[in-house]
């Protein structure tokens, strides 16, 4: 006789969507669906081992409006075991991280998602906008077709905003749902800034769809300026891998350029996945710039993704007498080595974080390296090892030197081909 198991894998058992009036409905292109995805942890609602206890088939239903995120919640199970300590309370554990005011009531919910379709507009100021092809549809061609408006706003005095704290706290639960160690914010503290990415419907009654966020928060830097780092960003699954969350980043980017008060954009521990998105878009930033590729890499130039690199040359020139072996000069200031001091200058311009301009000059350099000029090679392996070893003092210092120079080597190695990996990306 085989043994009932009562266990269910939250994960599976939570379904999320985001439910559209029934005008918007009846436009979404045959391949669009926003309803009926997972989340990819729950371990921060229920506990570590993402487990739920003393039901069969286990649906919990949470749906939200697809532009206010107004909420409904629903839990249905085919058997549950006799009322026990032990049996885990499904809708009381998820109801202390979402508001209190969710919907259980179907067609009251649904009603909402109509009223809200008409009147939900984005709460703050707008800071970017974009648009794509409309998908198609078995009613539709090319030619008829409308773009699709994207936009992204911004808001700035986070808790003084009529209803945004209302609507943060109803989205702030894709945070827990998709950002590994995700945790909420603290209320209580000011600094917090926020930029929402929706999508906008303008055929009939003009309606928002809720795609994603970020928030950031506000650094005093000395002497008199603010340094604002990039906290939290989640792009929901149905509207992930289409470029918006590049969209996004690239609108807090430029508003932190146009922040005179900010002095650069810096990120908390990012994700890979993040981390790859960022490098990408600093990447193309730079090449697009015709004045710092021009002063990096000299007037030998082709184009590149927008931008312009150095012709690598098929052979090692000839070390002039008294230069410097490690060095090719007058080819612009990447060197390589880097010159610092205009590196400076330029991240400070750009208001790039420290490491991470690093990180893109040594990619710039790798994009255009002759790999028959041996000098140039050497000057870039020293460059790059030398922030290495400073990033990582602590831990080198403690080793051997023939261990220390292995461990550098071993990791300059596997940065080289990380950074390979980023540049392929962009070609």
């Amino acid at each position: 006789m085989s043994t009932v198991d009562w266990t269910a894998d939250a994960n599976d058992a939570l379904t999320l969507s985001l439910v559209r009036a029934k005008e918007d409905k009846q436009v979404l292109g045959d391949e669009e669906t926003y309803e009926e995805f997972h989340p990819a942890f729950t371990y921060p609602i229920y506990g570590e081992d993402e487990k739920i206890y003393g039901y069969q088939d286990l649906v919990i239903d949470l749906r939200f409006a697809s532009g206010s995120l107004a909420q409904y919640l629903s839990v249905r199970y085919a058997e549950k075991l006799d009322a026990s300590t032990t049996v885990d309370n499904v809708e009381g554990i998820l109801k202390e991280f979402i508001p209190p005011d969710y919907d259980t009531d179907e067609e009251a919910f649904l009603s909402r998602v109509e009223e809200d379709a008409a009147s939900f507009r984005p709460i703050g100021k707008l800071i970017h906008s974009y648009t794509r092809p409309a998908p198609s549809t078995s009613e539709s061609t090319s030619a008829t077709s409308e773009a699709v408006e994207f936009e992204v706003y911004h808001v700035i005095a986070t808790w003084k905003d009529p209803g945004f704290r209302e609507y943060h706290r109803r989205m702030q639960l894709f945070i827990l749902l998709y950002i590994e160690a995700g945790s909420y914010i603290n209320e209580d503290d000011d600094a917090w800034e926020f930029s929402v990415l929706s999508r906008k419907r303008q055929s009939g009654t003009e309606t928002y769809h809720f795609i994603g966020y970020s928030s950031l928060y506000n650094f005093y830097c000395f002497p008199e300026k603010l340094r604002m780092r990039l906290s939290q960003f989640v792009i929901i699954p149905p509207y992930q891998r289409h470029g918006h969350g590049s969209e996004l980043y690239h609108a807090i980017y430029n508003y932190v350029l146009s922040r005179p008060s900010l002095s650069e954009l810096t990120v908390e521990d990012p994700a890979e996945a993040f981390e790859d998105l960022r490098d990408r878009n600093d990447l193309k930033m730079l090449l697009a710039n015709e004045q710092f590729m021009q002063e990096s890499f000299g007037g030998e130039m082709v184009s590149h993704s927008g931008g312009k690199v150095r012709k690598p040359k098929s052979r090692a020139r000839a070390t002039p007498m008294g230069a410097s072996s490690g060095t090719v000069k007058g080819k612009g200031k990447m060197g390589p080595p880097v010159d610092k001091a205009w590196a400076e200058k330029w991240r400070t311009e750009l208001k790039i974080a420290g490491r991470q301009f690093q990180r893109l000059v040594e990619m710039l350099i790798l994009m255009h390296l002759d790999p028959a000029d041996i000098r140039a090679a050497r000057a870039y392996r020293l460059q790059v090892k030398e922030r290495l070893y400073r990033f990582n003092f602590e831990i080198l210092a403690q080793l051997e030197k023939l261990e220390r120079l292995e461990k550098l080597e071993e990791t300059f190695q596997s940065l080289r081909e990380d950074y390979l990996r980023i540049l392929a990306m962009i070609k």
